[in-house]
């Protein structure tokens, strides 16, 4: 199922756990993002991701640490285009009756009022609401409200695949103090399920490395433990190979898969000594590979 890396490790080398433990240590958003995305079965759909980061070699208890952590949004709604301003869009119908139906449908059951921001100062004030998608006038509106008066904005929740489905009302109210912090409050109106959060929330996925000494019980037993005692449900484990047997244990036990050797850093690469005998390029002398992440040094075992 998965690839397996033919390149024997030279002694000096780092092992397998250490460059990918190297690698998440300095990844990119988009390289954590494939882990979430690409790992069998996935976490995550692309467009269903927000920010993401990692810790690594994160201690639980005396002599036990996971691998890693990521941490990512979870994207569940989105703010509706500009033109849903006028509600052309949203209720193309030319009988004022039939508008009133279709809008009262829409936004018959109300949510309680919930914060978006307590007491945030004005940049963080500004980030928050440009971060969602609201354009400058529409920011600078919602910031110069009045005591009473509320700015309505649509919204859309998203389903499995992240494509807009059900429309709903939110009214957001800003309240400004004399040391020049802002609250900023959110009150939802929508037909039948209330929108979980303002536009995302966030979510934790456990990642393992598991190497070639650690049998499927071992694994097993440190990812449970781990889940239990960091209450994180969602796992990755990062590796070599696993036999198809194995794969669909970890898989039924919510456990997803990634291939270790498509997190290897690329190294410094020499055509002529490296020993990756079914390299087309093995051998050459004018070879115009710089890096590679199958270069390896050691003593040739064919």
């Amino acid at each position: 199922m998965l690839n397996v890396l033919t390149c024997p490790i030279q002694q000096q080398s780092p092992s397998t756990h250490d460059q990918v433990q190297i690698a998440l240590a300095i990844a990119d958003d988009n390289i954590l993002k494939s882990l979430l995305v690409n790992c069998t079965p996935a976490i995550a759909r692309p467009s269903l991701i927000g920010t993401v980061s990692s810790s690594i070699g994160v201690a639980i208890a005396p002599q036990t640490s996971v691998d890693g952590i990521i941490r990512y949004e979870s994207i569940h709604c989105a703010l509706a285009p500009p033109e849903f301003e006028a509600e052309h869009s949203l209720f193309p119908y030319t009988n004022q009756t039939t508008k009133q139906k279709e809008y009262q449908k829409l936004t018959r059951c109300e949510s309680e009022t919930r914060n978006l921001g307590q007491s945030v100062s004005l940049a963080q004030a500004l980030s928050l609401l440009t971060q969602v998608g609201f354009l400058p006038r529409q920011v600078d509106e919602i910031l110069s409200l009045s005591y009473e008066a509320c700015h309505k904005s649509w919204w859309y929740t998203l389903d499995a695949d992240g494509n807009p489905n059900v429309p709903f009302l939110r009214l957001i109210r800003t309240l400004r103090y004399p040391n020049g912090s802002y609250t900023i409050q959110y009150k939802d109106y929508f037909s039948q399920e209330k929108p979980c959060c303002f536009q995302s929330q966030t979510q934790q996925v456990l990642v393992e490395i598991k190497t070639g000494l650690q049998s499927f019980s071992e694994t097993l037993e440190k990812i449970n433990y781990c889940r239990n005692q960091l209450d994180i449900p969602k796992a990755i484990l990062i590796c070599d190979a696993v036999s198809d047997l194995e794969a669909r244990g970890f898989i039924s036990q919510g456990i997803s898969l990634y291939a270790a050797s498509d997190l290897f850093l690329p190294a410094q690469a020499n055509c002529v000594n490296c020993i990756t005998r079914d390299c087309p390029m093995n051998g050459t002398e004018d070879s115009p590979v710089l890096t590679c992440r199958r270069f390896c040094l050691g003593e040739d075992t064919n």
